[in-house]
C-alpha cells in the first residue's frame, strides 16, 4: 500500500497552517498588507520552504514593498517556527510573490472583454440583415 502523502507534502501543510499564524498573530510591519500564503513548497532533505504570498496591499503599499518587508522578517520568523514546529532541523524559510491570482483577474477581463465584442459584432451583423 502506497502512502498517500509524502513526508514533504504534510511539513509543507504544517509550515502552512504555523506561518499564516504567524504572520497574522506575531509579525507587525505597517508597510505589509493582508498577507495570504497560497503554497509552500519544502525541498526533499526539508532544509528550504519557498514560501509563495500574496498581499492585500492598502494605500501606498505596493506588493514589492510588502515582500521585502516580509523578507526582512524572515530570520525572525524561522526561529519562531522552530519553536512551534517539532522538525529535526528548521527550513530556512524564503518568500516569493505569488502573481497567479493577479493573472487569473487580468485574464478573466481579457476573455470577458472578447466575449462582449463578440456579442456587440453579433448583435450589429444581426441588424445588417434586419435592414
Amino acid at each position: 500500500m502506497s502512502k498517500e502523502f509524502s513526508c514533504t507534502q504534510r511539513v509543507s501543510q504544517q509550515l502552512q497552517k504555523e506561518l499564516a499564524v504567524i504572520l497574522q498573530r506575531e509579525i507587525r510591519d505597517s508597510r505589509m498588507g493582508m498577507v495570504t500564503i497560497s503554497d509552500v513548497e519544502v525541498s526533499r532533505d526539508l532544509a528550504y520552504a519557498k514560501v509563495f504570498v500574496t498581499f492585500l496591499c492598502v494605500g501606498e503599499q505596493t506588493p514589492e514593498d510588502s515582500l521585502a518587508a516580509l523578507k526582512e522578517h524572515e530570520a525572525h520568523i524561522r526561529m519562531m517556527l522552530g519553536k512551534r514546529i517539532r522538525l529535526r532541523l528548521t527550513p530556512e524559510v524564503r518568500f516569493v510573490y505569488d502573481n497567479t491570482l493577479v493573472e487569473g483577474m487580468r485574464m478573466s477581463n481579457l476573455v470577458s472583454e472578447v466575449v462582449n465584442s463578440d456579442k456587440r459584432r453579433a448583435e450589429e451583423s444581426g441588424r445588417e440583415e434586419e435592414e
